[in-house]
């Protein structure tokens, strides 16, 4: 697939990795109306892409990974006046994270300085974080007299960092630190800020040297056994995953 006609993200395809980089420096890499269009568009055509099977998400810059939403280009009279334009808009936002979560492609977020808002969400909705030492999460809804959660926030923090500090980080809006991150398991490495792209790359390549088959279920598997909530029902996922990888591979022995 050809993904070069992009003005807010840059695409670099190296093999079957993704390097997608938000493309708003000067602006924190903040969501503006093309970039949540470009960001949704991409997302929804690597639901169907069989040649790349990971994806780095990062930002351009040494600011920050994302600075959430730009809120005047975002929120014009014409959208926040109609409740019509206002949920499409919403809704274009929401369903790139779904795409995000269901996409075959397993997500390795590369997250540096600032990472706010929206850019705090597309940290949870990726499947990997590897982290720098002065990365800053937070998502300051409430500070800004909005809903404390949005767009997933609390469906994917207490999964993954647990309920009670959930509540503490949605309820006040303060930032969470890297040391934070580490020992609470929402990242998986911390590096320099100027070692970030090169460690979220060398994962991306450990990663795809798996079959991308392999990869696709275990990531179905982690995300359905979330909210599953009992073992058979676990089980029963895996089970299936594990018979189609088998038929794989006895077609392969098989010489079929």
């Amino acid at each position: 697939m050809d993904y070069s006609n992009y003005q807010t993200v840059k695409v670099d395809i190296q093999g079957n990795i993704m390097l997608l980089s938000l493309n708003r420096p000067d602006k924190l890499n903040a969501w503006n109306n093309e970039l949540i269009d470009e960001m949704y568009e991409i997302t929804t055509r690597l639901k169907e892409d069989k040649e790349v099977s990971v994806v780095v998400l990062t930002g351009e810059g040494t600011k920050g990974f994302c600075g959430g939403l730009d809120v005047k280009n975002v929120f014009t009279p014409e959208v926040y006046n109609s409740v019509s334009n206002l949920y499409d808009s919403q809704l274009k936002m929401a369903n790139t994270i779904l795409n995000m979560r269901q996409m075959p492609q397993i997500i390795v977020a590369a997250c540096f300085g600032a990472c706010v808002g929206g850019g705090f969400i597309y940290a949870m909705a990726a499947d990997i974080r590897i982290i720098s030492d002065d990365v800053r999460f937070a998502a300051p809804f409430v500070k800004i007299k909005m809903g404390g959660a949005d767009l997933g926030t609390s469906y994917f923090l207490p999964r993954q960092i647990g309920a009670g500090v959930s509540y503490d980080l949605l309820l006040t809006g303060r930032f969470m630190l890297a040391e934070e991150a580490m020992r609470l398991g929402f990242a998986s490495e911390c590096v320099e800020p100027q070692k970030i792209r090169e460690a979220a790359m060398a994962k991306a390549q450990e990663l795809a040297a798996i079959d991308p088959m392999t990869l696709r279920l275990t990531k179905e598997a982690l995300n359905v056994n979330l909210d599953l909530g009992n073992l058979e029902s676990c089980m029963m996922v895996e089970h299936r995953n594990q018979q189609m990888i088998f038929t794989k591979l006895w077609r392969k022995i098989a010489g079929n």
